[in-house]
């Protein structure tokens, strides 16, 4: 049974580092990074979103395309569109660049889902995760207001006693070496995620 949450997929980026190119649609053992998210949340939601400034680029994908509300180049504006244009009352959120992303990780991840907390986000050795996460729609209103005051670090907008946190021991025993929150940045960036696919497929 698929989830009562909406997943969004988050490709709003500049992509500075890769020439300006959608990191969405590079691909990564000869597969887009998009197809890859795309198969696990096919799987899962039955209300996808895509969040990106360059439309016209994803028409393709059997997904609701929709684009940033207020024009401020931030992570916390992408997650405002998502949940702004959701139906449902709770939202998974992921990054494009994220190649290996597992469908029993989100799973994890929705399943903790509380109506006494405003978001369920990993939490590792290296912090919290909060591009691979759930957040609930009722915290729109207090987004937009951080958005408005120029406040655009996530964890800000959530104070510390509403966020439940999953933590790194139950994550790996789902995915050992933590890859779903391996993201590309850099040229370098995906030669390492080659490496990873080359060794998986191995």
């Amino acid at each position: 049974m698929k989830s009562p949450c909406s997943g969004v997929i988050l490709a709003g980026g500049l992509s500075t580092r890769f020439s300006g190119q959608d990191k969405a649609l590079i691909s990564v053992g000869q597969r887009r990074i998009l197809d890859r998210i795309y198969d696990v949340f096919i799987e899962l939601f039955d209300e996808i979103f895509l969040v990106t400034n360059n439309p016209v680029r994803y028409l393709q994908w059997d997904l609701n395309i929709v684009s940033d509300i207020y024009p401020i180049r931030s992570s916390l504006t992408g997650i405002h569109a998502g949940l702004f244009y959701a139906s449902n009352p709770y939202v998974f959120f992921a990054a494009c660049d994220t190649p290996f992303v597992k469908k029993d990780l989100i799973e994890a991840i929705i399943d903790r889902i509380d109506p006494g907390f405003d978001a369920v986000i990993p939490e590792t050795s290296a912090g919290l995760e909060p591009l691979c996460a759930v957040y609930a729609k009722r915290c729109l209103n207090r987004i937009e207001a951080h958005l408005l005051q120029g406040k655009l670090k996530i964890q800000l907008v959530f104070k510390e006693n509403r966020i439940k946190k999953l933590p790194e021991r139950i994550l790996r025993q789902i995915d050992p070496e933590l890859q779903s929150f391996f993201n590309i940045n850099t040229p370098d960036d995906l030669a390492a995620a080659e490496k990873l696919m080359g060794r998986a497929d191995q």
